[in-house]
């Protein structure tokens, strides 16, 4: 259990958790491992299965402090609370400050991702020297800095659409040169979505969706509402504020994706290809991915805004907190996620 932004998070998935006066009480086993007073706390989210005493979920419901509970895999299950009143300011400060500053937070966001991109490049050139000197993938890389200056000259949230999806392009040209064991069975061409037509775009978009729906689950646990974002447009059925959020985060996924490749987690075994030409990953190669992601997430890294070790899963929890912070007025910018 820890304490990110007054938000207590309960990441082992055999807490327990109960009341003791005004104190909020962590056990595992039967043994107390935390007490937090309640005067701290403005969220809980569980990843636990254990789950809270009947007392503790109505001292909170009295504080208006949401309890809520999130599947191990990150998806969410219910949440706990009192009035909701609150929600609802949050959610009309939240249109009000989108249609005011969505501009500028769809600038950071894209920044932020081709900021991060060029990181994960420069991570694979200095672990293969061989390609420090590739003429394409350096062109690449001027191509995303180069994007960074244009995204702030933009005076349209569409130009700033229009600005990602060329750098998008240039990025994906090179990536199967990001994936250097030589033994992999299969190549990557270029970025198919709906369906995807190669088992590296299969486990891609497996593992992007995986990742949305992690941010999805974020935002309902500090009351922003995902469908409405500032840079994907509104649709009908689609979790657009947490299409944006995961923008910033796509490098951490195609970093995730590359290291099952080039170490031969996955093979052709673990896919299947449809009459239609679509390529999917069976239930063996979901298995073994879900396994591996669940393990990445546990694994610590370093926030840039908060200064502190952070098990890679509680990242989407983390920004979506600093996301609605901003909106409430609580800070004055949205510190976008950048990998350093």
């Amino acid at each position: 259990m820890r304490k990110l932004l007054n938000t207590v998070y309960v990441t082992n998935e055999m807490a327990y958790l109960t009341l003791d006066g005004e104190n909020l009480v962590c056990k595992i086993d039967g043994e107390i491992k935390l007490r937090i007073p309640f005067e701290n706390i403005e969220n809980i989210v569980c990843f636990n299965y254990v789950g809270c005493s009947p007392a503790l979920m109505g001292k909170c419901v009295g504080k208006t402090i949401p309890i809520n509970f999130i599947s191990p895999q990150g998806k969410f299950l219910a949440k706990v609370c009192g009035e909701t009143k609150g929600n609802v300011f949050l959610r009309v400060a939240q249109i009000d400050k989108f249609r005011e500053s969505g501009l500028v937070l769809a600038q950071n966001t894209m920044a932020a991702k081709f900021s991060n991109t060029r990181q994960l490049i420069r991570r694979t050139l200095h672990d293969n020297p061989e390609l420090r000197e590739d003429a394409e993938i350096q062109k690449v890389i001027k191509v995303l800095a180069t994007g960074i200056e244009q995204l702030y000259q933009a005076q349209s949230i569409e130009e700033v659409v229009g600005i990602e999806g060329y750098c998008a392009q240039s990025y994906f040209s090179i990536f199967n040169k990001l994936i250097t064991n030589k033994k992999v069975p299969f190549t990557f061409e270029l970025r198919t979505k709906r369906p995807p037509l190669d088992p590296v775009n299969a486990v891609l978009s497996f593992v992007y969706t995986l990742a949305t729906s992690e941010f999805a689950a974020a935002l309902e646990t500090v009351g922003l509402d995902s469908y409405i974002g500032y840079c994907h447009m509104l649709r009908s059925g689609r979790v657009s504020l947490a299409c944006d959020l995961v923008e910033e985060a796509r490098c951490l996924v195609e970093r995730f994706v590359i290291g099952l490749l080039n170490l031969q987690i996955i093979g052709e075994k673990d896919f299947e290809q449809q009459i239609s030409g679509a390529t999917w990953l069976n239930d063996e190669g979901r298995k073994k991915v879900l396994t591996r992601w669940q393990e990445k997430k546990r694994s610590d890294m370093m926030h840039p805004y908060l200064k502190q070790k952070i098990p890679m899963g509680l990242l989407p929890y983390v920004q979506s907190n600093l996301l609605a912070k901003y909106v409430r007025g609580d800070i004055e910018t949205y510190p976008s996620f950048l990998l350093k």
